[in-house]
């Protein structure tokens, strides 16, 4: 019964992982062919937000 539970945990973590990582590659290829010019959208509209911020952390003597 024991190996009947791992075998089923297996295969459940194997179809989840697959899923995810199709549904990333996925998302990267349609992204990059039918994006056009609005696929940076969001990395644009972040990086006008983060103008002008203060960097914290990570340097001696600022």
């Amino acid at each position: 019964m024991g190996e009947y539970i791992m075998d089923v945990a297996i295969v459940a973590l194997l179809v989840i992982g697959i899923t995810a990582t199709v549904g990333v590659i996925t998302n990267g290829i349609g992204t990059g062919l039918f994006g056009g010019k609005n696929k940076n959208e969001f990395v644009v509209q972040s990086n006008k937000i983060q103008t002008n911020w203060k960097s914290v952390g990570g340097g001696k003597g600022k």
